[in-house]
């Protein structure tokens, strides 16, 4: 049968690639961005208690109430907005499907969203899959900031969206409470609903601020927040995000939603309600990483990498400029082959593969890890 595929130049993704390489060259795999420590021992006895407790069967489709209440009320403590968590939270299959959900309810065939390159490699086949043309702006290292100028000349009667990312993946830029409000000027005036990737909201340092659309309340009305329990509380493989908008943007979602996944894993879903109830348990989220960066430098000194600035999420950019001339991608795989220590190229973020000579390395792992990993760079 011929099929006419409807993503042609769509491959593997990158993510799979290199952690596929790593494992079959026997590598230190900080390409892929997951926690290689324990989840918490009080959260796993959460969820087998709900398991024993014969939580096993079908969550509502928007998530159980207990879930979503809990959110509501980190959101008021967090960012001071009122949200109802019966009309305005989402229980997604992690955030990629709280995006897509999003995307799939809200954006039209011929619709144009603006994205931002470097960006997470969903964001642009989620639009084409459901009809949108995705718009992408480039950002420029070392600082990776927006350029609200550029983005008002790529505004035209057909922009339905605006997709941001803060803290960013991959290049650990933050928004700032400027950037949040030149965005909720253009948002308003030009009538575009806002779709703000948050996952990495509690991962950030030097004293920053996580400027989320939700403390801006005219913002936050035409906009729709996604976060991920995953990245929060280091389980990437449960799979559960959550997706908050205004009643009539969440209507729509769950639209899509009911009908991508219907509804997450019960057991889980309990045992992170009761988790939230200790403040603890998140707010302390991001000394504790910021600890894990600086280790990371610590390790890096004396090597030729050149770190670029990093103030959220749980990756850290380096230029290999003074090392080699290889391109991005020949770079990692030569890393990963030879060295035994495998990075994400940051070329793959961009649509047009731009080659900046920057490696991108997760630094959510052990300090035994980090170590190994420090000692094969100082040598490069």
């Amino acid at each position: 049968m011929n099929i006419t595929s409807r993503l042609p130049e769509v491959g593997t993704s990158i993510f799979t690639v290199m952690s596929r390489l790593a494992l079959e060259q026997g590598a230190i795999n900080l390409s892929q961005g997951f926690p290689d420590f324990p989840v918490s021992e009080e959260l796993v006895e959460l969820i087998y208690k709900n398991l024993k407790a014969g939580h096993n069967q079908y969550a509502p489709m928007p998530g159980t109430p207990l879930l979503r209440q809990a959110i509501a009320d980190v959101v008021m403590k967090s960012f001071q907005r009122p949200t109802d968590f019966e009309t305005e939270v989402t229980i997604t299959a992690g955030g990629t499907e709280a995006l897509f959900a999003a995307i799939s309810a809200l954006v039209n065939a011929g619709d144009e969203v603006i994205l931002f390159d470097p960006a997470y490699d969903s964001y642009d086949p989620s639009i084409r899959l459901n009809g949108g043309i995705p718009i992408h702006i480039k950002l420029k290292p070392p600082h990776f900031g927006i350029d609200w100028q550029e983005v008002k000349s790529k505004i035209t009667s057909r922009t339905r969206m605006i997709m941001i990312n803060t803290p960013h993946n991959p290049t650990g830029s933050v928004l700032s409470e400027q950037d949040l409000k030149t965005l909720e000027k253009i948002a308003i005036e030009n009538n575009i609903i806002v779709l703000s990737d948050e996952v990495y909201e509690r991962i950030i340092f030097d004293n920053q601020q996580h400027q989320s659309i939700l403390k801006f309340p005219k913002l936050a009305d035409q906009s729709v927040a996604v976060f991920s329990f995953g990245k929060t509380f280091h389980a990437t493989g449960w799979k559960v995000g959550y997706a908050l908008a205004p009643e009539n943007l969440t209507r729509e979602i769950r639209k899509a939603h009911q009908f991508i996944t219907f509804s997450v894993n019960t057991p889980v879903q309990l045992a992170l309600a009761e988790y939230l109830k200790n403040p603890e348990n998140y707010l302390s989220l991001g000394s504790f990483f910021q600890r894990k960066r600086d280790f990371f430098l610590d390790q890096i000194k004396g090597s030729s990498f050149k770190p670029l600035p990093c103030f959220g999420s749980y990756f850290q950019l380096v230029s290999y400029e003074g090392v080699s001339d290889k391109n991005e991608m020949a770079m990692a795989e030569w890393m990963t082959i030879e060295k035994k220590l495998a990075p994400i190229p940051v070329s793959a973020f961009y649509i047009d593969k731009a080659d900046h000579k920057l490696l991108r390395f997760c630094f959510a792992k052990g300090e035994q890890t980090l170590e190994k990993a420090g000692a094969i760079l100082r040598k490069l």
